[in-house]
């Protein structure tokens, strides 16, 4: 508890930095953001008040003080465009992108753990060497032409699935999961060769220890051995993996859910950017930020979890 306490103290930096970082990228956009909303033809006075308005003309440390302020209060400003509130549009958007996160994530993992475990139990073998190929191969392929590949093979060629749009599972559940299962695998495959190349080399070191030497030696079944003593301390790797690729999956899930029009943060993030709205991007983009560094923290403290030697050691700390 000492250990978790004094890493959320530590990350307080760590956020302020990455925030201000982000809110300085998005005022130093190029462009008037002023002027792309009221268009080209409005008079320069009108344009001069709104820059006003929307503090483009304030210095960039005192606008990123009152900003964060209002952060603070859980204010992130309205909409220019929209006049809604940020917060209001994250609390509708960001649901949809973490149910989208998930379902790839548990897709990936589900899928990635064992053929990892199988292709490193049988390295060598026929299986390893057709997942290796095809793993690479996904791994070239870019996201959107992923997804557009898959929604020519499921919808278009096999009529299944839904193409684009979203349904809340609070509407219809099992029109949730259509709206959903493209869109996570185009998101999940990718994720899917990676974890599984990376777990079946963790697993193939492993496998040559001392103690599945003994395990063995005991008599344990092959299924024990591999599940219960060799797959534990090789999912460390996997698990910082799985943590540091939110911020893949955030990044993919901004072109997968404009791909298949899904309203999250992603699509959310894309129109801001078009539409040069500056609190609803930078809304998002602390979004993005602070979960990033959050599951970061839940990664950490899960490997308490996973090896109780860490545990002991944050204890004498």
């Amino acid at each position: 508890m000492r250990s978790l306490r004094s890493k959320l103290i530590r990350l307080l930096p760590v956020l302020f930095l990455v925030t201000f970082a982000t809110f300085a990228m998005v005022r130093l956009l190029p462009g008037d953001p002023a002027r792309s909303f009221l268009g080209p033809e409005a008079p320069q006075e009108q344009v001069d008040l709104l820059s006003r308005e929307m503090g483009l003309d304030t210095n960039l440390f005192v606008a990123y003080g009152e900003w964060i302020g209002g952060v603070v209060q859980g204010d992130l400003g309205d909409s220019y465009r929209t006049d809604q509130s940020v917060t209001e549009a994250l609390s509708q958007r960001v649901p949809v992108s973490f149910e989208l996160m998930v379902l790839a994530q548990l897709f990936a993992l589900i899928v990635a753990i064992p053929v990892g475990v199988l292709t490193a139990y049988r390295a060598g073998g026929l299986f390893d060497r057709i997942w290796s190929g095809v793993a690479f191969g996904t791994i070239a392929i870019p996201g959107f032409v992923l997804g557009l590949l898959l929604i020519y093979i499921f919808p278009v060629t096999l009529g299944w699935f839904q193409i684009s749009g979203y349904t809340r599972f609070t509407d219809d559940l099992f029109g949730n999961l259509n709206s959903l299962v493209l869109p996570a695998l185009t998101l999940g495959l990718l994720q899917v060769a990676i974890y599984s190349r990376l777990l079946r080399s963790d697993m193939i070191s492993t496998l040559q220890e001392d103690f599945v030497t003994i395990a063995r030696a005991k008599g344990l079944t092959t299924r024990r051995v591999l599940l219960g003593h060799a797959l534990r301390p090789s999912s460390f790797s996997l698990l910082t993996l799985a943590g540091l690729n939110v911020g893949q999956l955030i990044s993919g899930a901004v072109l997968v859910e404009f791909l298949f029009g899904i309203p999250g943060v992603g699509l959310m993030m894309v129109n801001s950017i078009l539409g040069r709205d500056l609190l609803m991007l930078q809304g998002a983009m602390l979004f993005i930020v602070v979960a990033y560094v959050l599951l970061n923290l839940l990664v950490d403290a899960l490997y308490a979890v996973l090896d109780p030697r860490i545990r002991r050691t944050s204890a004498v700390v």
